[in-house]
């Protein structure tokens, strides 16, 4: 009989990345089942929202309201009505002191455990560290979604290496890329160069870098088209307001790039963002970071086989360093716009397949949410039988 899979994480229609992955991941891992089901973290501040759920994913079958005291205790009691526990672990999504409160919902669960790394610090506090490292060794199995992550994780930190596994984050099937220009009404015109960044915004994302460098640009005939796709991140328009969009507004006007930059406010669709991806010439992601083990929309662009010009975060430093596309230093618009020329000069990095044959780990279908969820449900049959009794499992004669 198929597992039945119990999910912890934020879940749409929360709008942040780990929403998304986490849907995406349920989705295609309870595919064809029935019975599994999704413990929903809601902060008391994030109670509106605009992610639709595929009708496929997983329901939500408890929610853990962050802000209350003790709700761990009803989560895990969710978590343990199913075979396998499959928890994502961020900062900042748990209560306690650097979430602190997941610890007891670890212990507390009597089926095997999977905890999803999102984050690995290289500098931790003694607390992160402390946590992190207890969640390591209350788990059953640890998944890190790249190997500079395990690399940092089994180097820097007291953890049992063999708990480690790397599977990839998923990417969504987005067919041909250019495939768009000519049939989505929002995609600039065949002949001009369509630049695109998306995601949740708010510092950090260095927006800015890339206005700066579309400044550079002026001698690109004729001149590019730069999509900013996202609604700023609901947790800094809480703390903030949109003083990083604004910001950005107005140094696209200092810059002269007014009129090629255009911004998209919305949380896109599956579907939307497909037809988006398709359209772009190159994937340009600036961010500011030099901690980001795991990029999901990085995957995206890779899987799509869209060129990408990225600063040296982690994550593309390991993906692209022979792969498709480029990098250029952090805060650095000379080379970020040297580096977009050559990709609009050379019609060949756009063409279908060549992430395929760049690098292995873009090739294609193993990037793929089915091929990524086989994966987990390939740990979670090796955890769950290591837990049976001698007697009940199949000894070859």
């Amino acid at each position: 009989m198929p597992a039945t899979y119990g999910f912890l994480s934020t879940y749409p229609p929360t709008q942040c990345g780990l929403a998304t992955f986490n849907a995406a991941l349920a989705t295609h891992l309870a595919a064809g089942t029935a019975g599994s089901g999704v413990v929903r973290l809601l902060a008391g501040d994030n109670t509106s929202g605009g992610m639709a759920l595929d009708r496929a994913a997983p329901r939500v079958v408890h929610t853990w309201n962050t802000d209350r005291p003790g709700g761990w205790v009803a989560a895990a009691t969710a978590l343990n009505r199913f075979d396998v526990a499959i928890v994502q672990h961020e900062y900042g999504i748990y209560p306690g002191d650097a979430g602190a409160e997941i610890l007891p919902v670890l212990r507390a669960l009597r089926v095997p455990v999977i905890v999803v790394l999102h984050t690995v610090l290289t500098h931790p506090d003694q607390l992160q560290r402390s946590v992190l490292e207890e969640i390591a060794a209350t788990a059953d199995a640890v998944v890190t979604m790249t190997d500079t992550a395990r690399t940092r994780l089994t180097g820097l930190y007291q953890v049992d290496h063999r708990k480690v596994t790397v599977i990839p984050h998923g990417a969504a099937d987005h067919g041909v890329p250019g495939a768009a220009r000519t049939t989505d009404d929002d995609a600039p015109p065949d002949h001009r160069p369509h630049l695109l960044t998306w995601g949740l915004l708010g510092p950090g994302k260095g927006i800015e870098w890339a206005i700066r460098a579309l400044s550079l640009l002026d001698d690109v005939r004729p001149g590019p088209l730069y999509t900013v796709a996202g609604r700023t991140h609901p947790k800094v328009l809480e703390q903030q307001g949109d003083q990083y969009r604004e910001s950005l507004r107005t140094l696209a006007e200092q810059c002269g790039v007014t009129d090629q930059v255009r911004w998209s406010d919305v949380y896109l669709t599956p579907a939307g963002l497909s037809r988006l991806i398709r359209s772009a010439d190159a994937v340009v992601l600036p961010y500011d970071s030099t901690e980001q083990v795991t990029s999901g929309v990085l995957i995206e662009a890779v899987a799509a086989g869209v060129p990408v010009v990225a600063t040296e975060f982690p994550h593309a430093v390991e993906l692209l360093a022979d792969g498709p596309g480029l990098l250029v230093p952090h805060q650095d618009p000379e080379a970020m716009a040297m580096a977009i020329r050559r990709v609009l000069a050379d019609p060949g990095l756009a063409e279908p397949g060549l992430a395929g044959r760049l690098t292995g780990l873009a090739g294609g279908p193993t990037l793929r949410w089915p091929a990524v969820a086989a994966r987990y449900q390939a740990l979670a049959a090796r955890l769950r039988g290591a837990r049976r009794p001698l007697a009940a499992q199949t000894i070859p004669a």
